[in-house]
């Protein structure tokens, strides 16, 4: 990642005009944003309503730190750096709790991928969600910096560069912090292979 201007991202391209008072790129970033920030932050406090406020706060942060922005790294780095930090704290606050929360809420409210006409049996469907749902509460059973590291590398598809940006530590700390946790992953879900 040679010079930091040269090589802006499209993401700090729109910051950077949003910097400048240019409104609409905002609603740009939050149109493109929104929905993989709800979803990392829903895996990291399994309740969507609280992912749904944190991702506002999110946002709201990004907003407001408009006027101090400097692209120094990416934008979804640091997108990511803010909801993590509120993911985390969240987590030690314990808000996380399951207030009223349904299971078809939680289904009814997450985008359900597009699935083709040719749809899978209802036995390999069923299957398919039970094993789904192993794998979240074997995720969701790790230790909430362990839980963050997989998210963003799995889900997020994020380089270790990027991860250990986001979580402020080296990048053999995020190594470590994977390597433990696909330890713990590959032991609890062993069943399964």
């Amino acid at each position: 990642m040679g010079g930091a201007t040269a090589a802006l991202d499209y993401d700090a391209e729109l910051m950077l005009r949003v910097k400048d008072g240019d409104g609409a790129s905002f609603g740009v970033l939050l149109e493109k944003h929104r929905s993989p920030v709800v979803h990392f932050l829903y895996r990291m406090v399994q309740n969507h309503a609280v992912a749904e406020e944190l991702a506002q706060d999110v946002f709201l942060r990004v907003y407001r730190s408009r006027s101090t922005y400097e692209p120094t790294a990416k934008f979804t780095t640091w997108l990511f750096r803010i909801a993590t930090h509120l993911a985390l704290n969240a987590l030690r606050d314990g808000k996380n709790e399951r207030s009223q929360e349904r299971l078809d809420e939680v289904v009814g409210d997450m985008p359900a991928r597009q699935v083709p006409d040719s749809r899978p049996s209802v036995e390999a469907s069923m299957v398919y969600q039970a094993r789904l749902g192993e794998v979240r509460r074997a995720v969701t059973g790790l230790p909430a910096k362990q839980r963050a590291a997989v998210l963003m590398h799995k889900y997020e598809e994020m380089e270790y560069t990027q991860i250990a940006k986001v979580l402020n530590c080296s990048e053999s700390a995020v190594k470590s912090l994977l390597f433990r946790a696909y330890e713990t992953l590959r032991a609890r879900l062993a069943h399964m292979a």
